[in-house]
């Protein structure tokens, strides 16, 4: 049986140590929608387990706070009521401190639930599930708080040496994948989402894929050629995005006498060419492959060429909208609202990225997103017919 006890309090552990180098001011302000406060990750990681297993499993357990519940419950409609997500960054209280004594809280007792020798299989799944999410959180605090930071005009440092864009392709050329039919989605032991099951068959053309993904340098001759002022590029909806928001390079890239330079979690750097491209749209993913002459490899075509591709340093973006693989079935309760109910109208990203937790990441991951968001670390990786 694992250590249940020693994998919970490595990966809270890790979200805390993620919030170290922050000033109490950092952890409360959301600057806009899709953006959460540091605190707020904080509170809600530590809500799910106290909604889902130790409501459920530990007797006679008393709730920290019976408010938390409205103030921190994310989407499940299932449980009840929930603050509006717009509202997340005016929770000027609880303090900071009160949201780590509420952590402390539940650890213990959650501690105290998985030490126990005879414990139901539904805990060590659900605990299972509430650690991939708080994974998942990791990453978005991370993002989060660099948009946050990112977005202060004194570019304030995170963490001095802690780019997480300074990356760069350890592989080049092209990888030829034959036609034929192909198995895609999880098989074999181990966690994986729900999203990821209905194992099935694809067939696919003869086509090439890069085994670089996109860099600073390359996009800059994109910009150069007027990428961002020709509609002949752009998808409709691609180029109304463009036109409504003023949008002319990547997300946290500022021109400084004549010199790109881009804000980093180590502050604002002059951006260096060989590193790979960070922080890219759907709509800026496309437009730049239909200038090249190529195009975003399909999340199939992805997941057949991953084993002989070198990937993790960014999110890619594929031309597949998220839907349901082939006898997909939500699950009944609270938890069936953790992927199913948001494949519409959103995109799939397929690999990692370099703020992913270490063990989050698997080539069956169907990371999604809407096509004009660009704070996650996403790249590009071109294919052809």
């Amino acid at each position: 049986m694992p250590d249940f006890v020693a994998l919970f309090t490595s990966v809270r552990k890790h979200s805390v140590y993620l919030c170290e180098p922050l000033e109490t001011e950092d952890y409360v302000p959301q600057p806009v929608v899709y953006v959460s406060p540091a605190k707020w990750h904080l509170a809600h990681t530590t809500w799910f387990f106290e909604e889902f297993i130790l409501k459920q499993f530990k007797s006679n357990y008393r709730v920290f706070n019976a408010k938390y519940s409205f103030l921190f419950n994310s989407y499940y409609n299932t449980v009840g009521d929930k603050l509006i997500r717009t509202d997340r960054g005016n929770l000027t209280r609880p303090s900071v401190a009160e949201i780590y004594n509420y952590r402390n809280y539940v650890d213990e007792k959650m501690c105290e639930l998985l030490a126990y020798d005879e414990m139901p299989d539904q805990v060590g799944e659900l605990l299972t599930l509430g650690l991939n999410h708080e994974q998942q959180h990791q990453e978005l605090l991370l993002t989060d708080m660099k948009y946050i930071l990112g977005h202060n005009p004194l570019f304030p440092v995170y963490k001095e040496g802690f780019s997480l864009v300074q990356t760069k392709n350890e592989d080049i050329g092209l990888l030829s994948i034959e036609s034929g039919l192909y198995d895609i989605g999880f098989a074999g032991e181990g966690f994986c989402y729900d999203n990821e099951l209905g194992r099935h068959k694809v067939f696919l053309e003869a086509l090439e894929i890069q085994r670089e993904l996109v860099t600073n340098d390359e996009f800059i001759d994109f910009i150069n050629d007027d990428g961002y002022k020709r509609f002949d590029l752009w998808l409709d909806e691609g180029w109304q995005w463009v036109n409504q928001n003023n949008v002319n390079c990547p997300l946290y890239w500022h021109k400084i006498d004549d010199k790109w330079h881009n804000y980093t979690l180590s502050g604002l750097l002059p951006v260096e060419d060989e590193d790979i491209l960070a922080h890219i749209s759907y709509y800026e993913a496309q437009a730049y492959a239909q200038w090249r002459g190529m195009r975003l490899p399909t999340e199939f075509e992805w997941e057949v060429a991953a084993d002989q591709l070198k990937w993790g340093q960014r999110w890619e973006w594929t031309s597949s909208a998220y839907a349901p693989y082939p006898n997909f079935k939500i699950a009944e309760g609270a938890i069936g609202e953790y992927n199913g109910k948001f494949m519409v109208n959103q995109m799939v990203l397929r690999g990692a990225s370099a703020s992913t937790s270490v063990g989050h990441s698997r080539k069956t991951y169907r990371n999604f997103f809407h096509p004009q968001y660009q704070w996650q670390l996403t790249g590009i990786r071109l294919a052809k017919s």
